[in-house]
Order: C-alpha cells, then sequence, then structure tokens
C-alpha cells in the first residue's frame, strides 16, 4: 500500500496524539487519520490545568488543541471519551475496539497512551480530598474546592508540585510541599538552580520541607492531615505530585519490549518493526546533545512531542528524519520560570551566572568541556541563547561564562566551519 494513503489510527488524544496526526497532514499523507482519546473531553493542553486553568484565568475552550472545524478541514476523525483495550491483527487490515464497542480497521498504528499520575502507596492514600493531577477532571475536581480551602499539603517537590503549590498559595491558601529528596526538583536541575527555587517559594510564603517523607494520611472518610513519623500536619486538602507510571498496557497486550515505557527506536518504531510510540509513553534513544551512546530516554515535555512526532509522521510516509531539535522543558510557578534547554548529568561541570539588575539565574553545564545544557530561572534571553546554541552545535567557553557583564549572546562560539 502507498504509504501516504494509509489509515493511521492513533490510540491517545494529548499533545503527541494530536501533533503526530497534524504532521501526518503536513507532511503529505492523504488517507484516513483516526485520533482516539480515552477522556471524555476534546483534544486539550495539560500545562494550564495546574496553572492558569485551576485559577479560573482561562476557561476550556481556551485550553483546546484544536477546534472541531481544524479537524474537520484536515478531514481527520477524533473520538473522544472511548479507550482502546484490544487491537486484532488476525485480520487484514487490523482491527482495534474500544470500550464503547467500536471497531477501528486499520493499517498502521501509533501509540501516545502518555502516562498516568503515581498514587501515594501509603495508608489514607484513598482518602477523599487526596487528589492526583494529571487530567482535565483532576483540575475540575481541584478547582471546585478551592474556594473554601484554607489549609493544603503538596506531596512532592517537582513540576507539577511546586506549579499547583504556588496556585494554591496564590489563592490564599497556607501550603506546605513535603519533597522526600535533600533538594527540590532533583531529577530535573541542579543544586543552584534547586536552591533558588526553594528560596522564591519559601518567600512566597510556602512551607517547603526537604527530606520530609509521607507515612500516612489520616482522617476518617475525608482527609485531615498527614503523618511524617512522630510529626503530624493538619490538611483539607493533599495533592499528590510524585511522578507517572507510563501507560504501556496496551503496548504489553501486542508483546511489544516495554522497559520504563514503550522502547522505540530513532524512528519512533517499536520492538516488532509496524508499530510506533511517541510523547511521554516513548522510551528512545536518548537526543540530546553531547548524550552517552545508547543511553534512552523518556522525555515528559511538549516540546519532545513536537519533535517526535515529525519523526513517526515521517516514518509512517517512508521517509526519515533526524530528531529535528534540542530538548527543552519549562516550568511556570506562580511569579517563577524555570526554563531548561538539554539534558543535564549531575556530574556535569556547571558555570553559574546570577543578573543581580534582573535577578535572573542562569547554570550553564559542561562536559568534556562543551556546553550541553542549561537551567535558567526568570532569564528568559539566556534560555533562548543556549538553546539556539546547543541546536546549531555551537558552545560558550566555559573560562568566560561566568562573566555577567558580557551578554551570554555575545560568548557563544560557532563549530569550526560554520
Amino acid at each position: 500500500m502507498n504509504p501516504e494513503a494509509a489509515h493511521v489510527l492513533v490510540v491517545g488524544a494529548s499533545h503527541a496524539g494530536v501533533q503526530l496526526a497534524v504532521a501526518l497532514r503536513e507532511q503529505g499523507h492523504h488517507g484516513p487519520v483516526t485520533l482516539v482519546g480515552a477522556e471524555d473531553h476534546r483534544p486539550y493542553q495539560r500545562p494550564p490545568l495546574s496553572k492558569d486553568w485551576l485559577l479560573g484565568k482561562a476557561e476550556k475552550d481556551s485550553v483546546l488543541l484544536r477546534s472541531d472545524a481544524f479537524w474537520a478541514e484536515r478531514d481527520i476523525r477524533v473520538l473522544p471519551g472511548e479507550r482502546v483495550v484490544e487491537v486484532d491483527r488476525s485480520t487484514e487490515p487490523a482491527v482495534a475496539r474500544t470500550d464503547r464497542g467500536t471497531e477501528i480497521a486499520h493499517d498502521r498504528l501509533v501509540l501516545a497512551t502518555g502516562a498516568r499520575a503515581r498514587a501515594l502507596p501509603v495508608p489514607g492514600g484513598d482518602l477523599e480530598g487526596v487528589l492526583l493531577l494529571r487530567d482535565a477532571d483532576d483540575a475540575l475536581e481541584l478547582r471546585e474546592r478551592l474556594p473554601d480551602l484554607r489549609r493544603a499539603v503538596v506531596v512532592g517537590g517537582g513540576f507539577i508540585g511546586l506549579e499547583v503549590a504556588a496556585a494554591l498559595r496564590a489563592v490564599g491558601a497556607e501550603v506546605v510541599v513535603l519533597e522526600s529528596a535533600d533538594r527540590l526538583l532533583a531529577r530535573a536541575c541542579g543544586p543552584e538552580t534547586a536552591q533558588e527555587l526553594l528560596d522564591r517559594h519559601r518567600a512566597d510564603g510556602i512551607d517547603v520541607r526537604l527530606g520530609a517523607r509521607v507515612t500516612a494520611l489520616t482522617g476518617e472518610r475525608r482527609v485531615t492531615g498527614v503523618r511524617l513519623g512522630d510529626d503530624h500536619l493538619e490538611a483539607d486538602l493533599v495533592v499528590v505530585g510524585v511522578g507517572v507510571v507510563p501507560a504501556t498496557e496496551l503496548a504489553e497486550s501486542l508483546g511489544l519490549v516495554c522497559d520504563d515505557g514503550v522502547r522505540v527506536d530513532e524512528r519512533a518504531l517499536a520492538s516488532d518493526g509496524l508499530t510506533l510510540a511517541v510523547g511521554d509513553v516513548a522510551n528512545q534513544p536518548h537526543p540530546a546533545p553531547g548524550a552517552a551512546a545508547g543511553s534512552r530516554v523518556r522525555l515528559e515535555s511538549v516540546s519532545n512531542t513536537l519533535d517526535q512526532a515529525a519523526v513517526a509522521a515521517a516514518t509512517l510516509l517512508g521517509r526519515e528524519l533526524a530528531y529535528p531539535g534540542v530538548p527543552w522543558f519549562w516550568s511556570t510557578q506562580g511569579a517563577h520560570r524555570l526554563q531548561i534547554a538539554g539534558v543535564s548529568h549531575a556530574d556535569d561541570e556547571r558555570v553559574v551566572r546570577r543578573d543581580p539588575a534582573r535577578g535572573g539565574l542562569t547554570t550553564l553545564y559542561y562536559r568534556d568541556g562543551r556546553l550541553v545544557a542549561a537551567d535558567t530561572v526568570d532569564a528568559p534571553a539566556e534560555f533562548v541563547t543556549v538553546k539556539k546554541a546547543l541546536a546549531q552545535g555551537a558552545t560558550i567557553p566555559r573560562e568566560r561564562a561566568a562573566d555577567v557583564t558580557a551578554p551570554l549572546r555575545t560568548l557563544v562560539e560557532q563549530p569550526v566551519g560554520a
């Protein structure tokens, strides 16, 4: 079959699935495309759920990824509120079945099933008032509780935990953040960046406690507190943000190799050489500059969905496309904006730049003498400079990087022959 005419079924209608469908049309695919989402909502953006949408600054229509007219114009069939539970490949073409009994014959299958929020495995974790925040329904439930909220405990000092904590503080609640590690954002950024955000959140009136291990949530039917060993905190609400688990159940039923997600190659192909996986569910060869040979990663970011979807669309069309960008991430935490370009390692050398005039902080990471990543807090121009430099294969000399009197963009050195 002409790959441009194949019926492509995309399971999962969040950023990755939506972008894959869009990329197919942009790259010339003219066959049927069906996008199936388990949530009973039109495809929407997730990042605002913990920020503007939670605070009522953005309504549902404003966070939709695409309008109904967009899908109609591109002849993309969208099925919300249906979960694909089985794929039968004994027929030609294969047939997927949903929990509502819909059958979808298709030629190619893309898994964009994402990840689900990890529950807190302690006694009381199922009490009323213990909330996770991963999808629109979670955010709706949390938003409905804000008017009466007085005291909240957020378990987890990662992106979601800190974003939610800042939002809850903005509505006047007393907020405690409990992080089991010895610093915030231990998996995402370096100690200098973590300390900067710790200081800022504490200055905003958020009680952040490090090395805090929750042993139980207390209450009869509804949560009333959090136990930390011999200590006990009262709480009207507990929000759990302790990471996610990739949704690999459908992939496993198809016999695909899964290891912290669906293992895919640089073309987004799974182990059967036919199925593709993109987004949060995909465990892919590490695309970051300077990544060790053979290293793999799951990248939970909107930027990765855009880049990987472009690669996957090319694969479906019988072409090859190298991962087109540099992984980058962002997190808006109240008035503070964290932006990360590239992926750093704990043993990378670090150079810290602090802008005394604007208050921004930039940490540059070096591996074997070359720039590989940067964290920035309220320093958007420096983030853009590093992101662009990494994409061009350029660097910033480590011995000059700490000189804040020189704009970072003036220190960039292009690769030889550029």
